[in-house]
């Protein structure tokens, strides 16, 4: 599970920022849809969870359900579990920068700004994604067909939000990072 330590105060919350390992977040709502939550409440000990503490980064990626547990797998692999917060917009720096949702790009800053606030973060880490959808929806390209097209059309967008994050915030520091459908995970400098 991630570092979701933002003050929430139902119990819920609470045991789930308590769970690690092969009994998470995951296994909580499975149990709980399945009309387990209850004994599953009882039986795990809560936990408080502080608002402030320390994380090493904010990571941003996309909203597509084909790589969620992807991005939390190559975060793990870093040993970065429970050591980022995890911000999500479809097209990830797309989304963050692109003028049809503006919406998005202040719910973007805004969050830099409370992660730097509760959890010092020390960078932001970026990660799109090949075969994106909101590609094709803010952009119009579909370029999952030309692989070197796709990855300089991404690198454009990642290196255009690095720009910015280190303009706004000169004390971060910025990765950028295109995963592909399989999992796997390259540089985009």
């Amino acid at each position: 599970m991630h570092n979701h330590t933002n003050g929430c105060c139902d119990a819920a919350s609470h045991v789930l920022t308590g769970l690690r390992g092969p009994l998470g977040r995951r296994r909580f709502l499975t149990l709980a849809a399945l009309g387990g939550g209850a004994a599953l409440l009882s039986a795990t000990p809560l936990r408080h969870a502080a608002a402030a503490g320390n994380v090493e980064a904010m990571v941003l990626s996309c909203m597509d359900y084909r790589l969620v547990d992807d991005t939390a797998r190559y975060m793990d692999q870093r040993g970065m579990t429970n050591n980022y917060d995890h911000v999500i917009l479809a097209g990830a720096s797309l989304g963050a920068t692109t003028d049809k949702a503006p919406a998005w790009q202040a719910a973007f800053w805004d969050h830099v700004d409370v992660a730097k606030k509760l959890h010092h973060i020390q960078k932001v880490i970026i990660i799109d994604h090949r075969d994106c959808g909101a590609y094709r929806v803010f952009l119009g390209l579909d370029l999952k067909d030309d692989p070197v097209r796709e990855k300089e059309v991404h690198t454009a967008q990642l290196q255009k939000l690095a720009a910015l994050v280190k303009e706004k915030h000169p004390d971060l520091g910025v990765e950028t990072l295109l995963m592909a459908l399989d999992g796997s995970v390259e540089a985009c400098a």
